[in-house]
């Protein structure tokens, strides 16, 4: 679907044109498209500016049917983000005129002080997470993404990174397909189903799969778990991927929260924020094609994913405040809130996988806090971290792919919240305040020694608008973060 290719304007048959324009610097040493930027910009309402855009129909100069010219603003402000979005609309602008192909021109690199293939992978990811569509619960009338992309580039340019776009694809793939889970319906997706729909997807890239059910986590007395999983008729289960890298010497650890539907429990939520529940797995949505995406790109280093999955409802069956549980750990918790559940399912998961696969560094990606998307709104993600080098290395990724992070603290006075007169430690504070900082202080009482991160996404993972290259509901995110810094591992 993505293509780097050069051809002569003058020649090649275009349905559309992109062209991304600033006001203040041509971008473009193509003598012909020089040509049509100027006659743009004799057009009063065309300058450049950021968000400016103008169609031309059958110019002498370029054998298109129409050149969409799109301003980018000021050249010193246009960094990878804004190409990114660039390429994100006019995708979305072809599905919407229904056309079948896109032709987009790349700006040269020099005039932008930006690495070529920054520039080349930031357009691409763009254009591609732009042209996703989900529409799988749509009747007559369905849109339909492009089917293919192309960037117009030099020749030399074309050679240098020709396979770029494969690995571009492969990640943006496992971005929308983590988009495609987290907007399932809950009907859809119960634990057995999202669990089936992983493996799948995970055998199919020849990753090592194993799953606990009921039975299994019952053995292996993973008690926090399986409090939360009390009150629904669907039965939990914990998925681990392994991606198995030859020769490679260290072992990551990734572990996603997998709350296919959070109602609260008996603790149960209330006004309209209810109705996006079904998105309370996209950290394990996140984890899961991440390994799905190192598999297919031969990451270098070995991973493993663990998955805790389950349902969190009420019923006459369903875990009580007041109730305590013994975790996988062996240690006891006080059940102060039944909506304080993904860190219960996270601490089973996360003391499984240090003491069975001893990892050199673990990362959780969890919807875990409301307190977080107060703290930081709703497109930063959290960062708390007991390792300096991790969380810098987290925050330099989210900055590269635009999926930001900001690095939170974890005070050591804080732990006195989460005390209980009864049991090793309750789930909930006893202060209303910070709430994301104990939640994560909760989470550092099973990691032991490991170099450990949690990401609270609760913010970035899920959109009630679309925006320039993805559309209203599951974001992905996550995904492209995680694979850039596998990358430098």
């Amino acid at each position: 679907m993505l293509r780097l290719r050069h051809v002569d304007l003058k020649k090649e048959k275009i349905q559309i044109l992109a062209v991304p324009v600033c006001e203040d610097a041509n971008l473009h040493h193509d003598p012909a498209l020089t040509t049509v930027i100027k006659k743009a910009k004799k057009l009063k309402e065309f300058n450049g500016k950021k968000d400016d855009e103008v169609t031309l129909y059958d110019l002498p100069e370029i054998k298109a049917q129409r050149v969409m010219l799109i301003g980018l603003g000021k050249c010193v402000q246009v960094d990878l983000e804004t190409l990114r979005s660039m390429a994100g609309k006019t995708a979305k602008y072809c599905i919407k005129k229904e056309l079948t192909d896109v032709w987009i021109t790349v700006p040269e690199s020099d005039k932008l002080k930006l690495e070529m293939s920054a520039v080349l992978e930031a357009m691409q990811e763009g254009a591609y997470l732009g042209n996703h569509l989900f529409v799988k619960y749509k009747g007559t009338n369905k849109k339909k993404a492009l089917k293919q992309i192309n960037f117009l580039v030099t020749q030399e340019t074309a050679k240098k990174f020709r396979r770029l776009p494969s690995t571009v694809a492969s990640i943006c793939q496992g971005t929308t397909l983590a988009r495609d889970w987290i907007n399932t319906p809950s009907n859809d997706k119960t634990p057995e189903k999202f669990t089936k729909s992983i493996v799948s997807a995970a055998n199919k890239q020849r990753l090592a799969v194993t799953v606990l059910n009921e039975s299994d986590l019952k053995q292996k007395k993973m008690g926090a778990l399986l409090a939360v999983a009390a009150g629904s008729q669907s039965k939990p289960r914990l998925v681990l991927l392994e991606h198995k890298a030859k020769g490679a010497k260290k072992t990551v650890a990734l572990v996603g929260k997998g709350v296919t539907f959070d109602s609260g429990g008996l603790n149960i939520k209330t006004g309209t924020t209810i109705s996006d529940m079904k998105a309370d797995m996209s950290g394990a949505a996140a984890v899961a094609a991440t390994l799905i995406t190192a598999a297919k790109l031969k990451t270098k280093v070995n991973i493993v994913g663990a998955i805790p999955i389950v349902e969190n409802m009420p019923s006459g069956r369903a875990s009580r405040p007041g109730d305590i549980i013994r975790s996988y750990a062996g240690k006891t918790i006080e059940i102060g809130n039944t909506d304080a559940e993904g860190r219960l399912i996270l601490i089973d998961a996360i003391s499984y996988v240090v003491h069975k696969f001893k990892p050199e560094m673990l990362i959780d990606l969890a919807t875990l806090t409301g307190a977080c998307v107060v703290a930081l709104g709703e497109k930063i993600a959290g960062v708390f971290s007991n390792d300096e080098d991790l969380a810098a290395s987290l925050i330099l990724s989210g900055a590269k792919t635009h999926e930001r992070c900001w690095r939170m603290p974890l005070p050591d006075d804080y732990k006195e919240l989460l005390k209980s007169d009864f049991a090793d430690i309750n789930n909930m504070p006893s202060a209303r305040w910070g709430g994301a900082i104990t939640a994560a202080l909760f989470l550092s009482e099973f990691v032991q020694d490991t170099r450990w991160a949690h990401i609270d996404i609760a913010g970035p993972a899920y959109s009630k608008k679309e925006n320039a290259y993805c559309g209203a509901g599951g974001t992905g995110f996550g995904v492209r973060l995680l694979c850039d810094l596998m990358k430098k591992l």
